[in-house]
């Protein structure tokens, strides 16, 4: 039921302008709300930290899954190479962890950490800590770590961390959905919060000036029992079962579809905790999932189940832009 009212949820808010409209004046205390908190961290009535290393914030002002994780990894990745030695910090979102922060290692539990946490720490060679207060979260990791610059995957509106560096990832297939605020859109804040960020990338093809254009790349499986490598081209045709318990759960789907897969297609709300029941099926097809999903799945997984994982890659001048940003608030 939770699953069906969250898929509806979504429809209404990317498809749906007729509803969101009626919904409109809820969205307008949001956005009062959301004008009264910022005029609070102005004058200073609500506290920000700044730290003695330069912060990055990769968010979006659209409820669900943009593309932040993978654009996180390919920025670790990035800064490892540069000579940075980044810390990533992020929400835990869903984790049931009793005491905050928490570093996370790759033997860390998802259910206590949250997947995207484990994730980030089964990819990077980068210290990764959770928390719901990024502030308390980034002050643990720099105590804990040598980290000379820090990554916080989401965060863009949690204003208490002063940032240097700000990062919107956009939807490209959604967007905006139908333009409108919580609880009339899927809008944390009006779009014109993206003018403000320093860059602004579209996981998909960039449309308005100021945007830049990234893709998520992968075409080989890995089973989640054996660690067998498989690529998408050899199942071209064969019947799939493929799930996914993400942001928006249809890019994976379409990305199946686009290679030639023939899946029965199973959605699960971001962040699902699964059971036993979810991923089996009762037959011998192939299960696809993606990574994120498969972290949270490995008491439950048998021969059948692969994961498929992807890497961002961001247009060459993102990463130009990012250098430059970097060089000018050293100064």
């Amino acid at each position: 039921m939770k699953n069906k009212l969250t898929c509806w949820i979504t429809d209404t808010w990317y498809k749906d302008y007729f509803l969101g409209a009626w919904l409109m004046p809820l969205g307008a205390i949001f956005h009062d709300i959301i004008r009264f908190r910022k005029f609070l961290y102005r004058v200073g009535l609500l506290k920000q930290s700044k730290f003695s290393v330069p912060v990055i914030v990769v968010g979006n002002i659209t409820v669900g899954g943009t593309g932040k994780t993978p654009l996180t990894l390919w920025l670790a990745e990035y800064l490892l190479q540069i000579g940075y030695n980044p810390g990533i910090i992020s929400r835990g979102y869903a984790g049931k962890a009793e005491i905050w922060p928490q570093r996370v290692t790759v033997n860390s539990d998802a259910s206590i950490v949250g997947d995207e946490a484990l994730l980030m720490a089964k990819q990077t060679n980068c210290p990764v800590a959770v928390g719901p207060m990024r502030v308390a979260t980034a002050q643990f990791l720099l105590e804990q770590t040598t980290c000379d610059i820090i990554l916080s995957d989401d965060g863009l509106q949690h204003y208490a961390l002063m940032r240097d560096i700000e990062i919107v990832v956009i939807d490209g297939e959604r967007r905006f959905g139908n333009g409108y605020l919580l609880p009339a859109g899927p809008l944390r804040e009006p779009i014109e919060r993206v003018h403000t960020a320093d860059l602004v990338i579209v996981n998909g093809k960039a449309v308005e000036e100021y945007e830049l254009s990234m893709t998520l790349t992968g075409d080989v499986l890995v089973n989640c029992l054996t660690g067998e490598t498989k690529t998408l081209a050899e199942l071209k045709g064969v019947s799939c079962h493929a799930l996914a318990g993400i942001g928006n759960p249809q890019r994976f789907f379409k990305h199946l579809e686009l290679a030639g897969l023939t899946c029965n297609v199973h959605s699960f709300p971001d962040h699902y905790h699964y059971v036993a029941s979810d991923i089996l099926f009762g037959d011998d097809k192939p299960v696809l999932m993606t990574e994120k999903d498969a972290v949270k799945c490995t008491g439950y997984v048998n021969h059948q189940h692969w994961y498929l994982p992807v890497k961002a890659q961001p247009e060459p001048l993102f990463s130009e832009h990012l250098l430059n940003l970097l060089k000018r608030k050293a100064c």
